[in-house]
């Protein structure tokens, strides 16, 4: 009799501890920002153990099938954590194609060993260190090219990519510093509805100066047949109408196509395209932020098999380089500097030098150099279409 008692005293102290070991262990992986997945299947597993207990503690089954049953328990949690954990380092084996992979301080302006192409000559506009030198920003995709501007015009310095006259970041924080006030031109692709509401709603209005053409493409994993696709297609596919790749010639898998972030340069190039043919939810991606919240964010190109994105031209073969993915002819033409200068790619647009109200008298100067027969030389140095190929 008072052996039982005793075991019920163990279970109910095991049982005890096990529920705050269960409380401690949800608040840290919250706090530490832990993968929802393993959150919930810890605490399944940590519950489970304390049924056993009680199982154990009444004295219901035989010693060996609990003992049998405890270590199924323990294998099938480990076994479903490592299970995870290689499903989630195959995922981040497979490439991406994003601003993250983008190292912009090799294109850093007077950096030693800088990618940004030089001029060939003399530039006819120096400006100096007593001058106000234009603060700008820009898309990723479009920091090389004006970083080039800055080597041909500005004093030689160090251009610090995140204090300094001359930023590199994402669209919309381009659009955002714009807006308030923070810089006085970006370089970007066109913007969006909803920035110019944002920039309405500061009582400002966008000044676009087209300073270059970029062809706007679509690109798959190599593996995937397909290769030509019409822009009718496209729509279809980024409206939900088809969701398998045999639609449009391919193989019998389902189509996974990734979006861009709201608000970045190809997403609203794409919303472009798109006219008034409505866009299907964006691939997203949960991660844990303050306090365990769950924060949606668009999922990042995943070079998987049956993935579709997109992206500008340069960006592309410019700067990411990625061997894993071929570029798709649209209605029958594969974009490149030729089917961009004639166009006959579908899918070409201009970009800009972007300003709102600056005061800096240097602004004028710095675009009129940049629409010049040297700027425009940068423009094509670069691997961009000079804005007088029209």
């Amino acid at each position: 009799m008072k052996s039982k008692i005793w075991r019920v005293v163990i279970v109910v102290l095991l049982s005890i501890i096990l529920s705050i070991a269960v409380s401690f262990a949800m608040l840290l992986m919250v706090f530490t920002g832990t993968s929802p997945f393993i959150v919930v299947s810890t605490f399944i597993f940590l519950g489970v153990l304390i049924i056993w207990l009680m199982v154990w503690g009444v004295n219901k089954l035989k010693t060996r099938i609990l003992l049998y049953v405890l270590l199924g328990i323990i294998l099938g949690y480990v076994t479903t954590i490592g299970c995870f954990r290689l499903r989630e380092s195959y995922i981040a084996d497979i490439p991406t194609i994003g601003d993250g992979e983008v190292g912009l301080q090799e294109y850093q302006p007077f950096r030693e060993d800088s990618k940004a192409v030089y001029l060939n000559e003399e530039s006819f506009l120096a400006l100096t260190t007593q001058d106000s030198l234009p603060r700008i920003d820009g898309a990723t995709a479009l920091y090389p090219l004006y970083s080039a501007f800055v080597q041909a015009t500005y004093p030689q310095k160090e251009y610090n990519l995140y204090d300094s006259e001359v930023r590199g970041g994402t669209t919309p924080e381009a659009f955002r510093r714009l807006i308030e006030g923070e810089v006085d031109i970006i370089f970007c692709a066109a913007p969006s509805k909803k920035q110019i509401e944002e920039a309405k709603e500061m009582g400002k209005t966008f000044n676009l100066t087209p300073i270059g053409r970029e062809a706007f493409v679509f690109f798959v994993n190599k593996e995937n047949p397909v290769r030509d696709i019409t822009s009718d297609q496209i729509r279809q596919i980024y409206s939900g109408k088809i969701t398998n790749w045999r639609d449009v010639g391919g193989k019998n898998e389902v189509v996974k196509a990734f979006q861009r972030p709201e608000g970045s340069g190809s997403q609203s190039m794409l919303e472009r395209i798109m006219g008034n043919t409505s866009l299907m939810e964006p691939l997203q991606n949960d991660r844990v932020g303050g306090m365990g919240r769950i924060i949606d964010r668009t999922a990042q190109y995943k070079n998987f098999s049956n993935a579709i994105g997109y992206t500008f031209l340069f960006f592309a073969t410019g700067m990411v380089k990625n061997e894993q993915i071929a570029l798709l002819k649209v209605d029958g033409v594969y974009p490149d500097r030729n089917t961009i200068a004639n166009n006959t790619y579908p899918f070409v647009g201009d970009f800009y030098a972007i300003t709102t109200d600056t005061k800096n008298e240097n602004v004028t100067r710095f675009i009129e150099w940049i629409l010049s027969p040297q700027g425009q030389y940068l423009v094509e140095k670069t691997g961009y279409t000079p804005i007088n190929n029209k």
